[in-house]
């Protein structure tokens, strides 16, 4: 595992995990950043979630994608077209399962709620994106909650309609093969960062994967046109809200970011890179 010596003067698993043990920055100049960054066309309605990339991070938006138009008509149809507010349940943890749910507008954040009260951010899925798993036919609970972050329209598939389609219609059988193999890649992302990232490297990598995905070059700094509370980047990251306020404010006062009313500029992109790589 990766860590910035500079970052702290105590030893790397403190700083990452005691927010109040006194570690101090001690940043080298500007130097270039440890790779380049590709700034491509934005997508507003990719999926989010913990990844070293932001390549893969919407494959899942395209399980249908090898079906004809008539044949997504069909899976559709086969379902109940529903509209869930913004703020409202799509799923409850615990809730008994039957089918799944595929997002056709608006933006739902799966997560998990441990017995503490305490939460995590799986994701949030975009349009095309079908979430409810990873049972499939139904039977058991949801292990997951899923919360619409706007309004959204959704189409439910139930347990019989699935199997129905997945009987007769083998190209649907494959479509969702391929969507749930996203999802696999997506739960070992998410397995891997936790695992081999400390807590500042994984705040490091969600800033940066928001810069790639909703950033706008502003001279030599990155706006990320995106709102994002701190509740929201410590479930994401596996942190508290206190400490991801303290971190943040750190890098305020190092100049590594700015904090513009709701926005987050990057000021130091080469010094978040190197919090993830060493020379």
């Amino acid at each position: 595992m990766t860590i910035l010596k500079e970052a702290a003067a105590t030893a790397p698993a403190a700083f990452a995990e005691r927010p109040h043990a006194g570690a101090r920055f001690d940043w080298p100049g500007r130097e270039k950043p440890r790779r380049s960054r590709t700034w491509r066309t934005k997508s507003t309605s990719s999926a989010l979630f913990m990844s070293e990339t932001i390549d893969g991070l919407n494959a899942g938006a395209h399980f249908l994608d090898r079906l004809s138009a008539s044949e997504q008509a069909r899976v559709h149809a086969a379902g109940r077209t529903i509209t869930v507010p913004q703020g409202e349940m799509v799923f409850s943890q615990g809730d008994g399962h039957d089918g799944i749910f595929i997002i056709r507008r608006g933006q739902v954040r799966v997560y998990y709620t441990a017995p503490s009260g305490r939460e995590i951010t799986l994701a949030y899925w975009t349009p095309g994106h079908f979430i409810g798993g990873p049972e499939i036919s139904g039977g058991g609970v949801h292990m997951w909650s899923g919360i619409a972050i706007d309004a959204c329209e959704i189409t439910t598939l139930s347990g019989p309609a699935l199997e129905k389609l997945l009987t007769g219609m083998p190209q649907f059988a494959l479509a969702l093969i391929d969507g749930l193999i996203a999802k696999g890649k997506c739960y070992s992302s998410m397995a891997q960062i936790l695992g081999t990232r400390s807590v500042i490297e994984r705040l490091a990598q969600f800033l940066l994967t928001l810069s790639e995905l909703h950033g706008i070059a502003d001279a030599d700094t990155i706006v990320i046109n995106r709102k994002i509370t701190h509740d929201q980047i410590a479930a994401m990251v596996g942190s508290t809200r206190q400490w991801v306020t303290m971190m943040l404010k750190r890098f305020q006062n190092r100049r590594i970011i700015a904090i513009e009313g709701s926005t987050i500029r990057i000021m130091r992109m080469d010094l978040l890179e190197q919090i993830l790589f060493k020379d």
